[in-house]
């Protein structure tokens, strides 16, 4: 079995995918004057959810109603497996990391979702190993990108409840309500005025200002008063708006990223029910060049993830030894969850089933739950969580994560096995 999993991580590693990550990686640090078309990148990652979406859509055509049973189940088993990840994330990351709630927050409802690079990447490793997994995996895509995003919005509405200020930071965190200085302004008779955070007036002292200064303080007395009042408007507006707003289940529940993979489900469902020629012409487009495709991504990807460990440098060793250690454990408790499943219906799984699944349990979001927490969480930091989903988990997870994840669930499969 070692000896299999070294054959495997050899391999993995020196696949054309990965060589395309490791050459994308290298631009930033050997300053090659490259940049990669925002246009081109749009349109690979559109071509992508819909080429996964289009396959698993033909393959779920020919599942049986028993099948059908069975990946209902499933899809439930990692729905919620991925709301606990996502909750043991939030506590890990407030008892190991100095990060404030905001942006523990907000990085666990990062690692409660899903990345489809990741999942497309352990696809392309297992169709050139030729290793077979449940044809309703990529509808698990879909499914268990959702939960990360209630887990972030539901956290942050706890600690807004609990008295975060304007700026995201909680009592006791450094710099809380301190978003607008409350200076000491002159008064009309020259004296010294203090202003709390209401903008009233508290304590004075007499100085021997000018006319023009007194104005001046004046002026900007009025202007500080005013500024404090949209604070606190600001504040009962936060308060008053539903956390799960129309607005905001319509971005969960139909984000591009969410409704090309369906729709691409859909479209090949409804085409091989038709019959294999229906979608013969088509499959030249969504199967036969996913690969090259796939390659042409991972370029991408590996230029945004050695750009983004830059921004790792204020976070701490924890947060970063969290990045690519977590993975690891949430990826072993997808595959305990997933074997219990198989064990329940006394139906062993591929092990392709096992990585796909696992991969889905430990990779993090760079997709879905950033255009979630710009809508509702601007607040947290727009750059900590990318630095560590995209720097370093989903560079890990590509690397490194799939043989590891493959050969845990080997040992699992050997040790209990089922039927």
């Amino acid at each position: 079995m070692l000896e299999a999993f070294l054959d495997n991580f050899l391999h993995n590693l020196f696949k054309p995918l990965l060589l395309f990550f490791y050459m994308g990686f290298l631009i930033p640090i050997l300053k090659v004057p490259f940049e990669f078309p925002k246009a081109v990148y749009q349109g690979l990652t559109l071509y992508l959810l819909i080429a996964i979406g289009w396959h698993g859509g033909e393959e779920l055509a020919s599942l049986s109603l028993a099948e059908f049973g069975q990946a209902l189940g499933f899809m439930i088993i990692g729905f919620f497996a991925n709301l606990l990840i996502g909750i043991f994330a939030y506590f890990i990351l407030q008892r190991t990391t100095k990060l404030r709630q905001i942006d523990a927050a907000t990085v666990a409802g990062f690692y409660g979702s899903d990345s489809a690079g990741t999942f497309v990447t352990c696809l392309g490793v297992l169709t050139a190993a030729n290793i077979a997994y449940a044809a309703y995996m990529p509808v698990m895509l879909a499914v268990m990108e959702i939960p990360g995003c209630l887990v972030a919005l539901y956290l942050v509405s706890r600690l807004r409840q609990r008295g975060m200020d304007t700026l995201g930071n909680m009592p006791g965190e450094p710099n809380y309500h301190t978003a607008h200085p409350k200076p000491a302004l002159a008064g009309a008779g020259g004296e010294e005025i203090s202003i709390d955070s209401e903008g009233e007036q508290l304590s004075q002292s007499t100085s021997d200002n000018s006319p023009s200064q007194t104005r001046t303080a004046v002026a900007a007395k009025t202007d500080t008063k005013r500024e404090l009042a949209a604070e606190l408007e600001f504040e009962e507006e936060v308060e008053k708006k539903p956390i799960f707003s129309k607005e905001l289940l319509h971005e969960v529940f139909l984000n591009p990223g969410l409704y090309l993979l369906f729709g691409g489900i859909i479209i090949g469902f409804l085409g091989r029910l038709q019959g294999k020629s229906v979608t013969a012409a088509d499959d030249t487009l969504f199967v036969h060049i996913f690969h090259g495709m796939l390659c042409l991504f991972l370029l991408e990807m590996g230029i945004t993830a050695c750009r983004r460990l830059k921004d790792l440098k204020t976070a701490g060793w924890r947060f970063i030894v969290f990045a690519v250690l977590s993975p690891n454990l949430f990826a072993f408790i997808g595959i305990l969850l997933a074997h219990g499943y198989s064990m329940m219906l006394g139906e062993p799984f591929d092990l392709g089933t096992y990585a796909l699944f696992s991969v889905l349990c430990a990779a993090a979001s760079y997709i879905a739950v950033p255009a979630v927490q710009r809508l509702a969480i601007p607040e947290a930091s727009p750059t900590l969580p990318l630095a560590a989903s995209l720097g370093l988990t989903f560079t890990y997870n590509v690397t490194i994560g799939i043989p590891v994840y493959m050969l845990i669930a080997q040992l699992v499969m050997n040790t209990f096995p089922v039927g």
